[in-house]
């Protein structure tokens, strides 16, 4: 319940995380969350107002004593990614988030938490609703629609901010301090095919894959996880090649920056392949199994007789599809050869949906080289352009550039070494921070990312620790007070 999370410590960071969590916030749909920021402001007294884009902007004076300091920019975004489990029955267009306390940890039931960026977004509330604080100015940016396409930030204009420093609270581990991320680009891909009428002799299964890890497309990708559509295409490309199979639909996956954890496809079978068909399924199962047991140890995959579909695609476009998508790279393409365990490019292939003679298959490349991520995702779009598809980029970002001689990551790098007596990782993550796109508009700035222990984002697994988030809290005040004086 919301309420056993409303007495946590910080309790003005949980109570407000608690009533941002009660709006529905989905990404391009945040009319609501952007009215409840305007109203948040307007209720304060402080300086707000929502841009053209619908990013919202709300502006507090320095504290006294710290009106020589320089001007800070805290930011967040107000978007979240809405993922849940098949088998939990909840609207995220109309419902919040079920939270509850599990030790040492918050969690939400079988939906994502939203604590990407939610902690983020609460953490600001708190700082400009409070008191008793120590601050320099603030101008606290709240951008939209981070989650599927950094609208908010490619929209935001230069001139809106004063501020020298950016503080991006944005970042899953607390042992870090990240000063650079990648850029990405969409890459989708649309067609239609011809279908025929499933012949009297098919029997009809659905074939699922699920229980899959999933998790974030970029920060995950180095984990080595299952992609549920890589998978099921496995399947069905081999068992092509061994018995007269066709398909009749496919239903994988979702959103871009999810790593897919499910898939199910309706297929027809000829009747005299069902043994040996039901056959290559198991053993394909404890083969998988058998690869993917450290990474997904609930990894399933399921075969279940079912009325055959009456139209099926064609057995040479089936043929095409399956092996372009077999040649498309999935996962990790290149390893950063400057910054020691750093993924430099990588592609996931994100949703793969067939269906009544149209398809559509979505995939998101990252990379921190933007020449290298033009180049991967023409890779791309060569394998799917072989299948016939129509192929499209869209929304590319930049990068952020690392500087690691800024002030401020000397400040906080310092205060970091002498409050937790411990290193911080400082470094570059593959994640798509709007910090690279933020910094086109405002070059002068300098920037950094942090935030609390955050696991399984954009999964339903997703959870927050809460005693991390009271050394991110702790670390942010330290730094507020730090900030430097006016040059």
């Amino acid at each position: 319940m919301s309420s056993e999370v409303r007495s946590l410590e910080p309790k003005a960071l949980w109570e407000n995380f608690a009533d941002l969590n009660a709006v529905p916030r989905p990404s391009k749909k945040e009319e609501r969350v952007i009215q409840f920021i305007l109203d948040f402001g307007h209720n304060l007294g402080l300086e707000t107002h929502k841009d053209e884009t619908g990013n919202v902007i709300i502006k507090k004076p320095a504290t006294p004593g710290m009106e020589n300091r320089q001007t800070v920019a805290m930011q967040s975004h107000l978007d979240m990614v809405h993922q849940k489990n098949n088998d939990t029955n909840f609207d995220f267009d109309t419902q919040g988030i079920d939270m509850y306390v599990d030790g040492d940890w918050v969690k939400a039931r079988g939906t994502t938490l939203g604590a990407d960026n939610g902690i983020g977004v609460a953490t600001i509330m708190a700082v400009l609703a409070s008191k008793d604080i120590q601050h320099p100015a603030i101008e606290a940016l709240f951008t939209i629609d981070e989650e599927t396409g950094m609208t908010g930030a490619l929209g935001l204009k230069g001139g809106l901010l004063d501020a020298n420093i950016l503080l991006n609270l944005d970042t899953e581990d607390d042992r870090e301090l990240t000063i650079g991320c990648a850029g990405g680009v969409d890459v989708t891909a649309t067609g239609t095919y011809e279908q025929e009428s499933t012949s009297a002799g098919m029997a009809g299964y659905k074939l699922t894959v699920k229980g899959l890890t999933g998790g974030h497309s970029g920060m995950d990708i180095i984990r080595g996880r299952g992609n549920a559509n890589k998978l099921m295409n496995r399947l069905l490309h081999h068992a092509s090649k061994q018995f007269n199979v066709r398909i009749g639909s496919i239903d994988g996956g979702g959103l871009r920056n999810a790593i897919p954890r499910e898939s199910s496809a309706f297929v027809a079978v000829a009747y005299g392949d069902k043994a040996a068909f039901e056959k290559y399924v198991e053993e394909q199962l404890t083969i998988l199994v058998q690869e993917y047991k450290t990474t997904d140890p609930n990894l399933q995959v399921q075969v279940a007789g079912v009325e055959a579909p009456a139209q099926v695609a064609t057995e040479e476009f089936t043929g095409k599809l399956l092996r372009a998508l077999y040649a498309t790279p999935n996962g990790i393409y290149r390893m950063s050869p400057d910054i020691e365990g750093l993924v430099q490019t990588s592609n996931n292939i994100a949703r793969v949906e067939l269906k009544d003679g149209e398809y559509r298959i979505l995939c998101l490349t990252r990379s921190s080289v933007d020449s290298e991520k033009d180049d991967l995702a023409a890779a791309i779009q060569s394998a799917l352009e072989l299948a016939g598809a129509e192929v499209s980029l869209s929304g590319s970002y930049p990068g952020w550039a690392p500087n690691p001689d800024a002030a401020i990551i000397k400040l906080m790098s310092d205060l970091y070494r002498n409050k937790f007596n411990s290193e911080p990782d400082v470094n570059a993550c593959h994640a798509g921070l709007e910090c690279g796109i933020l910094g086109s508009n405002y070059p002068g700035m300098e920037m950094i990312s942090f935030g609390p222990n955050i696991r399984g984002a954009h999964s339903p697994d997703e959870k927050v620790q809460i005693s991390s988030v009271q050394k991110y809290w702790d670390f942010l005040l330290d730094t507020l007070q730090g900030i430097p004086v006016k040059a």
